[in-house]
């Protein structure tokens, strides 16, 4: 986490307010302006792959159902495994940054990424692919938060860390949209295990890259690292998606599930009061006492809890209702891609116009009819049902996603960026883990409730029925091994169960959406208030390479 800290007064109280200063060896600050946009490239690329990851894996699930019969609440843990420890470890990473050095943590980040990516890559079972995606989430974790850190410490002219921001943020949202297009080129040419295995190469130039080009830097005033809060960010969120993830396999009414999430709320809860008493909190709690950066934040995990639950869903209708193969799905989902980078530029022009309110209003907007148009779809539609809503899913997202993280990040004092981009980043993997998780949720429910009376009518072992409750992909499997007339109505009763299910979730999800639309309407403040000044404390230390 990089903090934009006032010197105070001294010999270095003459530097710019928000720039980062410290001892510099001799030699090194000319090295940083010779080098500075090839070290930006290294940190983006590696900010890619991460972002990349949190997509990729959605027009992979359909070859991993037919390879390891995985079902839908363990490829719902497959995407939300990676999801959740990244979100719960990203301030304990940006902590480690400071009081360590970000190179270091940067470095830890993209060789633990590389593992964990070789792992996913020949897993040979369901359990074994969650586990590695979730060592993944690890690594993701030390190299997102680091990025943004050494970026500001080698961008040192306001005007070019501007520059170097903004293609940053860039980078996130081309990774999240790009994922599925690049994930189905790669199954186009080769096996499932190719969408991991393609980081690898590039995490380890990343490794031999930052060894030459990055210097180090700290912040030796750096609060200690709060591991109370984050076994209890982690242990309160997974318990939270286990129960909801699990639900339609046990029953919403299963003593199980109903244990997981009254547990899940209880350790939320307990984490709140620790962080609140607290000394060193890995989430500081003012920080929501700014109405503006309370309001933000929650519409940004909203914008991107709907994105990547759409995604999540929309990558197996295209597949497995539609019949398109990987690589097509991908390219068909790219025009969520294509507007959301017009769109985001865009969004930062016309709130300059109009203001912040209307922009995130507008775009929260577009999302949720977006959303509600996916109701369109059926088992004999075409593509062309799911276009316009994929127009507006782009649309929206880059909208309400600028305008969100400019209120973030301008509620917060100078001093307290780092923090608040490393909050911010844990929202968006939050909201992304809730989308997949509960949305998903929502369709195996009713994809279930539709499908059992029906199997209930024959003698189906209970092994094969679980595979054709598990998911449409296992039961399609299921029916075309049957065959005749009786696969084929098994086949469109599953199909018409997926498009029930599906509906219900998008109803929900663009009904969520609507009322926080609604909420920014009221509660956002329009205008940027005037920052609340830099809190004076020891220049920070950057050491040699």
């Amino acid at each position: 986490m990089s903090d934009r800290r006032d010197p105070g007064p001294g010999p270095s109280s003459a530097a710019p307010t928000g720039t980062m200063v410290g001892r510099m060896p001799a030699g090194t600050s000319g090295a940083l302006r010779h080098h500075r946009w090839a070290i930006l490239a290294v940190l983006c690329i590696s900010l890619l792959i991460v972002s990349l990851d949190n997509t990729i894996l959605n027009v992979a699930l359909p070859s991993i159902v037919r390879d390891m019969h995985a079902t839908s609440s363990q490829l719902q843990w497959m995407v939300d495994a990676y999801a959740v420890v990244f979100a719960g470890l990203l301030l304990v990473a940006g902590s480690l940054g400071d009081r360590l050095g970000r190179k270091w943590i940067f470095l830890a980040g993209l060789a633990v990424f590389a593992a964990g990516s070789s792992a996913s890559a020949f897993s040979g079972s369901p359990g074994h692919l969650i586990a590695a995606r979730a060592f993944m989430g690890i690594g993701a974790a030390g190299i997102m938060p680091s990025t943004l850190s050494i970026l500001t410490n080698v961008f040192t002219d306001d005007l070019e860390r501007a520059r170097a921001i903004g293609i940053w943020s860039g980078t996130t949202g081309l990774g999240v949209a790009v994922g599925p297009v690049v994930g189905g080129w790669l199954l186009a040419h080769y096996w499932w295990g190719s969408v991991f295995l393609v980081n690898v190469p590039i995490a380890l130039v990343g490794l031999l890259a930052t060894a030459l080009l990055i210097p180090n830097s700290r912040n030796p005033t750096a609060q200690p690292a709060d591991p109370v809060g984050a076994v209890g960010s982690i242990a309160g969120m997974g318990l939270l998606l286990w129960g909801i993830i699990e639900a339609p396999q046990r029953s919403w009414t299963s003593p199980v599930v109903l244990g997981s999430i009254a547990a899940a709320l209880a350790i939320l809860a307990a984490f709140v009061l620790w962080e609140r008493r607290s000394s060193h909190p890995m989430l500081n709690l003012s920080f929501f006492e700014s109405r503006r950066f309370t309001v933000a934040i929650t519409a940004m995990g909203l914008v991107i809890f709907a994105l990547m639950g759409a995604l999540f869903l929309l990558s197996q209708y295209l597949q497995f209702s539609l019949g398109y193969s990987a690589f097509q799905t991908g390219i068909r989902i790219a025009p969520i891609a294509a507007v959301l980078l017009v769109a985001a530029p865009l969004s930062m022009l016309l709130v300059r116009l109009v203001g912040s309110k209307p922009v995130v209003f507008a775009g929260m907007g577009l999302i949720s009819v977006g959303l509600f148009l996916l109701m369109r779809t059926t088992v004999h539609g075409s593509y062309l049902d799911a276009l316009p809503p994929l127009f507006l899913l782009g649309a929206g997202s880059g909208l309400a996603f600028a305008p969100c993280t400019d209120s973030v990040m301008g509620s917060l004092p100078l001093d307290q960026a780092g923090v608040g981009s490393a909050t911010n980043s844990a929202a968006l993997q939050t909201g992304g883990a809730l989308g997949v998780g509960v949305l998903g949720s929502l369709l195996n429910t009713r994809y279930q409730d539709h499908l059992l009376p029906v199997l209930a009518h024959y003698p189906v072992p209970k092994s094969i029925e679980q595979l054709i409750i598990g998911s449409l992909g296992d039961a399609l499997a299921v029916a075309a091994h049957v065959g005749g007339r009786l696969g084929e109505g098994l086949a469109a009763y599953a199909r018409q169960a997926f498009i029930d299910g599906l509906d219900l979730a998008v109803v929900v999800g663009g009904v969520v959406v609507a009322v926080a639309a609604v909420a920014v309407l009221w509660l956002l403040p329009n205008r940027a208030d005037a920052r609340r000044p830099p809190v004076g404390s020891e220049p920070e230390q950057r050491e040699e390479r």
